[in-house]
């Protein structure tokens, strides 16, 4: 692994001298195998930190990552299963749960002790054991203070504030097909306003998207340099690119939740005992002080770590507990429509951005000319084209049934959609393409009422 940076060799130290040491070496590295295979969603940044701090702890050990995303890191686990590797790690809960169900994660008895049963009203680890969570993570706005000020924009708080026209063409989004933490963003709005109402304040928001990027890190580093004035994100990537420099702040909207990151051992292992002392050295208080590297800025789950010095820019969500309060998250519903969420994202967002984005652009403009110049005819169109632009094909009971959720499968590189998953996807694509056309013209149909 490469060097630590002086800044995170001096925050190592500083949580030694503050008694916050990593746990003590065994007494023979014989102990811990030579060799960790991690799979994660993280950045560098992140596991760069704990992987050089793992190996300095067991000398002549070597830790191997794949970096992949949440949805492709879940299928690598499932096709290596006859060689797996040690270690899935990332913020996603129901990520875990799709393993867990699967058989591809084994029961480990941590030792860390003085972390607490829950962080808000979210239990920190699996109750049966199978994953344990590291961070809390909340989901939330961030956005790029010196573009808003440029733009006479003003600082968004709500998800309903990204739906204004104002913010056309400024606001940016990973697909949660490609990114464990936006699905759980999608599924957080979609739990917290009820599936319609969530659908319709997606929909509404994505008419204000410039762009929907492949990996979640894509929204944060286009914010720091001003391709995005807004973005929708975890919380960690507003505070650590804040704590590092950039002009940019984060805000929790109200329906928001507060979930651990976890980290889980995959069935059948080849590396146990590394793979134990890495769960270990994660929750330890050293491993947990180490969240607070300004490039890392994760909310640790042991409560004392917030006296450090380090996380005085950081929420404390054991004392504040208005974060995530409004929304119950049910990581079972969000387990049971996992690929269907993310399918239809992809088909009515993603794919159709350009056509749902111009949609909502001929709604807005209709609804100023309206507001100048009211007229009960025009407002009924435009009430129509915002149903149409504003609804998804598939209800609540229907994408959270079984039978119809077995036919969604994880997309694999070069690997054809099963048949009934591809002619739900064109289904799909075909109902957003036709409402958003219909929603264009009755909105121009109304502006051109409004003389």
């Amino acid at each position: 692994m490469r060097p630590l940076h002086p800044t995170r060799r001096g925050l190592l130290a500083a949580a030694l001298a503050a008694g916050l040491a990593l746990p003590a070496a065994p007494a023979r590295a014989a102990e811990v195998e030579p060799r960790l295979v991690i799979v994660t969603s993280f950045p560098k940044d992140l596991y760069n930190v704990f992987a050089k701090a793992f190996e300095k702890k067991h000398p002549g050990a070597k830790v191997e990552v794949l970096n992949k995303g949440t949805s492709a890191g879940i299928a690598y686990v499932r096709e290596t299963a006859a060689n797996p590797p040690d270690i899935f790690w990332a913020s996603a809960p129901d990520a875990f749960e799709v393993l867990k169900e699967a058989g591809l994660l084994q029961k480990y008895q941590e030792k860390a002790a003085g972390i607490p049963a829950k962080v808000g009203a979210y239990p920190i680890h699996d109750p049966d054991g199978f994953y344990k969570g590291f961070a809390a993570s909340g989901y939330g706005i961030m956005w790029n203070t010196r573009y808003l000020k440029a733009k006479g924009l003003p600082e968004p708080r709500e998800w309903d504030d990204l739906k204004k026209p104002a913010y056309h063409g400024h606001v940016a989004i990973s697909a949660p097909s490609r990114s464990g933490t936006t699905h759980l963003t999608i599924e957080t709005i979609l739990q917290g306003e009820g599936w319609e109402k969530g659908w319709r304040t997606l929909l509404e928001m994505a008419g204000n998207f410039a762009s929907v990027t492949e990996r979640s890190f894509g929204v944060p580093e286009g914010v720091n340099n001003g391709q995005f004035g807004i973005g929708i994100v975890i919380d960690f990537f507003g505070f650590s690119s804040k704590a590092s420099g950039f002009p940019v702040d984060f805000a929790y909207p109200k329906v928001t939740t507060l979930v651990p990151a976890n980290v889980g051992i995959i069935q059948n292992a080849p590396h146990p005992r590394a793979a134990q002392a890495f769960i270990e050295l994660l929750l330890s208080p050293g491993g947990q002080a180490l969240l607070l590297d300004e490039k890392i800025q994760r909310l640790p789950v042991l409560p004392s770590i917030y006296g450090h010095e380090k996380a005085k820019g950081l929420p404390n969500p054991f004392q504040d507990a208005s974060i995530g309060a409004a929304v119950r998250f049910d990581t079972g519903v969000s387990q049971s429509r996992y690929l269907v969420v993310n399918t239809m994202f992809d088909q009515v967002i993603t794919f159709r951005l350009k056509e749902l984005t111009a949609a909502w652009r001929a709604i807005h403009a209709a609804e100023a000319r309206l507001q100048a110049k009211p007229s009960a005819q025009a407002a009924g169109l435009l009430a129509q084209a915002r149903r149409l632009a504003g609804t998804v094909p598939v209800t609540a009971q229907q994408a959270g049934d079984k039978q119809f959720h077995a036919i969604f499968k994880p997309k694999k590189e070069g690997q054809e959609v099963p048949k009934r998953q591809a002619e739900a996807e064109r289904e799909w694509d075909a109902f957003a393409k036709r409402n958003y056309a219909e929603a264009q013209k009755l909105a121009a149909q109304a502006a051109s009422m409004i003389k």
